[in-house]
């Protein structure tokens, strides 16, 4: 049996910290829209599916955030599943101050006027629950009400799905 590997120093819990950890942690890349006055959606890895009966999925987002006020007031959102073609739109709704839904974004009014995004591998519309606070962000839980695996229309074909890791987007390797 071989010694197990020395651990490093450990470091107390910080903002940093945490950053630094997840940075190792290649998470799928999502868009999250809402309807308002004006649209709004912003780029998130922390898309989560918390049950399947009712289908319930989760979300965090930033109080600080553009989109928070909107998505403060949201009876339903959208959530779209980028592929790896989609790098420039996932920066896109990353960045901040970025006019997210002019061209070349290619979307529409969905179901409830929730915007829906073409070409992404899947999307959903939730209605939301809850909302629940989570230091500087809020948890948002949303149970689905339509939604298409395969992309709005099916434009989306069989591409593979967007990842973030280490601080860029990446394409799925085998």
């Amino acid at each position: 049996m071989t010694a197990p590997a020395a651990l490093g120093t450990p470091r107390s819990a910080t903002p940093d910290l945490l950053r630094s950890v997840f940075r190792q942690h290649a998470a799928g890349v999502a868009v999250i829209t809402a309807p308002g006055a004006r649209p709004v959606g912003f780029t998130a890895t922390s898309v989560t599916s918390v049950a399947a009966d009712p289908p319930l999925v989760s979300f965090g987002i930033s109080t600080g955030s553009s989109s928070w006020a909107t998505v403060s007031e949201a009876g339903y959102v959208g959530v779209h599943i980028l592929g790896e073609h989609q790098r420039e739109l996932a920066a896109t709704f990353a960045r901040s101050g970025a006019d997210r839904f002019a061209a070349p974004t290619s979307w529409r009014p969905g179901p409830y006027g929730v915007p829906l995004l073409d070409g992404v591998l899947a999307w959903l519309v939730c209605e939301v629950m809850a909302r629940v606070p989570a230091g500087d962000h809020r948890i948002v839980l949303g149970q689905v009400v339509e939604g298409d695996p395969e992309g709005y229309a099916g434009t989306a074909g069989r591409s593979r799905p967007l990842l973030y890791h280490e601080g860029r987007f990446n394409a799925l390797r085998d």
